[in-house]
């Protein structure tokens, strides 16, 4: 049986998962490297996603936490627009 993860434990890990998808270095080529880079990016963000999802829907958890989850799937939307638009702009220079 999996143990249970607090809340905040749950939010401090979602926003390591993204830095750590900020952090995932850009490929040189402009081949296969970028598909893998995107779906590395994306599967980063969508842990993070995963890791939160539930917790403005529990019933138990602190207000403060159901709002700061809510906080944090916005910036996972608005870090893979970043961070793929970032991978775009340098393949435009």
């Amino acid at each position: 049986m999996s143990r249970l993860i607090t809340s905040q434990n749950r939010i401090l890990k979602a926003r390591k998962l993204i830095q750590q998808a900020r952090e995932i270095p850009l490929p040189d080529d402009m081949g296969w490297g970028n598909f893998t880079y995107v779906a590395q990016v994306r599967d980063t963000l969508r842990q993070a996603y995963e890791m939160i999802k539930f917790i403005p829907k529990m019933p138990g958890a602190n207000p403060e936490h159901k709002a700061e989850a809510l906080t944090i799937m916005d910036e996972i939307k608005q870090a893979e627009v970043e961070i793929l638009n970032k991978r775009t702009e340098n393949e435009a220079s």
